[in-house]
């Protein structure tokens, strides 16, 4: 199935009806699973991983770049090269969030990919300090772009029965990057195999490599029907549509079952940012507080805990069909929940001295079992809850205060306390973090959104659709 040739890259031409019923969407969630959707997840899912081998390569270089053979970076310059990429990170993701909603998931996942393995690459180059930053910022708004570009179209291209499970496990590769980035720093900074100024430089190097391949395989991922229909290209998104069918019907050989659900849409061509802001704050203020209060928690927790976490990537992996057929609900509040008692009764027995350092190991790995498919659901809530014409620049303003709040506010404090020597901070920064969780579990409770097995369209109707919402 070759999409680069498909209706999708020619010219889109928009319906000259007013309005149209779709089947698409329930067309699109009947699909049994295909080699199409791995190939979503393996090509669009790289995202995640990326961002972990970035945030692992630079904390492992840290150290390196102060050392008079390389930059000789001091600590202060450090710490602002850190915030210059996490505001890359969360100005792209507002404005290539803007551009997805605006322009189509397609065309944003290709821009926002070229502009981290730009910063990447370029990175490796980099000559004195304002070199490096503005690289860092680059690639940081390519990260920050690519979390919205992406989380949008894997859950419009993803069935709805089995969107929890890939949300979550996509999210947690987070950690299979943190892993190859810990592995290949342990070669890549030896001097005794690479000059101290050339092992750094390589680990840029071939993480813009490796990405670069994933820009062949995201030519065979279509544009969202999704995104398509609403906007008016019912044409187009038809065509995609029967080109994916016709795909899964001759791999698996299944009859494809007859869509019941079908959509009338009154196509709107443009939506301006009060327009989603109204959208997301006033129609749906609910969700926007169950989705401030996940994102918060998971940034803070994320900033705690990964020192402790780095390749654990079993949580979401096990317990993410759970969130399919248990419910939303009940595995967000119950993940969030454990992680909090278990890092609090954790932090007690460690100020009391009562913990070996394999013991520590093992509960830390047990608290990140949950909290790393805590974490995850946070990005799966934001992604599903909003209308589609939102969806990007809500994941986007989301990921925002979450990005600043587990970039700046969680790695200072718990900075401060664990620079203290005292056990006693140290266990009111896991009482912090204790919560946080807890807090945002209630708020789940009491806010949580009925989304597993469910379509996009039923969990939030677009709003180039007449219907009533929440």
């Amino acid at each position: 199935m070759n999409h680069s040739q498909s209706a999708a890259d020619r010219q889109l031409t928009r319906t000259r009806d007013a309005s149209f019923k779709t089947f698409i969407p329930a067309r699109m969630d009947r699909l049994p699973w295909s080699r199409f959707h791995w190939l979503v997840i393996v090509s669009l899912g790289i995202t995640w991983v990326l961002d972990g081998l970035e945030v692992t390569i630079k904390g492992a270089i840290s150290g390196v770049l102060q050392e008079p053979g390389t930059l000789h970076f001091t600590s202060a310059e450090i710490g602002m090269i850190a915030s210059f990429y996490l505001t890359g990170a969360v100005l792209g993701s507002l404005f290539f969030g803007r551009l997805t909603d605006s322009y189509g998931r397609k065309k944003l996942f290709f821009v926002t990919l070229t502009v981290y393995l730009a910063g990447a690459l370029l990175t490796a180059f980099s000559w004195n300090l304002w070199s490096f930053i503005c690289f860092r910022f680059i690639t940081g708004s390519g990260i920050g772009g690519e979390y919205s570009a992406i989380n949008s179209a894997i859950d419009e291209l993803i069935p709805a029965r089995v969107r929890g499970w890939t949300d979550l496990v996509i999210n947690g590769s987070y950690w299979i990057g943190a892993a190859i980035g810990s592995g290949a720093t342990v070669i890549l900074l030896d001097p005794n195999i690479l000059p101290v100024d050339l092992g750094w430089r390589c680990g840029f190097g071939i993480g813009a490599l490796l990405g670069s391949f994933i820009l062949l395989l995201r030519k065979h991922v279509p544009e969202s029907p999704r995104w398509l229909i609403t906007h008016g290209y019912l044409e187009e998104g038809e065509a995609i549509v029967q080109q994916i069918e016709a795909w899964v019907q001759r791999e698996t050989g299944e009859k494809l079952a007859t869509p019941e659900c079908g959509l009338t849409i009154h196509p709107r061509r443009n939506f301006s940012f009060r327009t989603v802001a109204r959208t997301v704050f006033r129609s749906y203020p609910t969700r926007s507080i169950l989705g401030l209060s996940l994102m918060i928690s998971q940034a803070c927790d994320r900033a705690l805990l990964l020192p402790f976490a780095v390749g654990n990537f079993t949580g979401p992996l096990i317990l993410g069909r759970f969130f399919d057929t248990v419910g939303r609900r009940q595995m967000i509040a119950g993940t969030y929940s454990a992680s909090a008692l278990l890092l609090l009764g954790t932090g007690w027995l460690f100020v009391h001295g009562m913990l070996t350092a394999y013991w520590q190991t093992a509960l830390w790995t047990i608290i990140f079992f949950f909290a790393s498919a805590a974490a995850s659901s946070a990005y799966l809530t934001v992604s599903e809850i909003f209308p589609l014409e939102t969806r990007a620049l809500a994941i986007a303003l989301f990921y925002s205060v979450g990005t600043a709040a587990g970039g700046i506010a969680a790695p200072w404090l718990f900075g401060v306390l664990i620079g203290s020597g005292s056990r006693l901070n140290v266990f009111y920064g896991y009482l912090v973090g204790s919560v946080l969780m807890l807090t945002a579990a209630g708020v789940e409770v009491w806010l949580g959104v009925k989304a597993e097995r469910t379509s996009l369209e039923a969990i939030a109707a677009p709003l180039s659709v007449e219907t009533e919402k929440d």
